[in-house]
């Protein structure tokens, strides 16, 4: 089992950038499929971005593409999401997320709440314009 940390959350204007950061407990870190969702007030949890265990493969949500990056540092447990040219619509709390695998699948399975087993309790990103 992992534990799923998140910090780097806060207020940026329109235009601005953050970098969260998601630390894990646990010893086996490389083991899993990392990813980010977000959830705005009244709205369903959404997919944000999935990394490879090995950090090679990406996919991001096509709302995100080319404004949002997405990286891990398996020797320090801890997977980054970095945002940049926020826009009022990014608002939401910014969940991380794993999923333990011990073969490969395609990076589609992890972009459903439904394919990660286990869940931070979030970071709020606020963009004010």
């Amino acid at each position: 089992q992992v534990q799923l940390v998140e910090s780097g959350g806060g207020l940026v204007q329109v235009g601005g950038s953050l970098r969260l950061s998601c630390a894990a407990s646990g010893r086996t870190f490389s083991s899993y499929v990392m990813g980010w969702f977000r959830q705005a007030p009244g709205k369903e949890r959404e997919f944000v971005a999935v990394i490879s265990r090995s950090g090679g493969s990406r996919t991001f949500a096509d709302s995100v593409k080319g404004r949002f990056s997405i990286s891990r540092d398996n020797a320090e447990n801890t997977v980054y999401l970095q945002m940049n040219s926020l826009k009022p619509e990014d608002t939401a709390v910014y969940y991380c997320a794993a999923k333990s695998e011990v073969y490969s699948r395609g990076l589609g399975y992890y972009t459903s709440p439904g394919g990660m087993d286990y869940w931070g309790k979030g970071t709020l990103v606020t963009v004010s314009s």
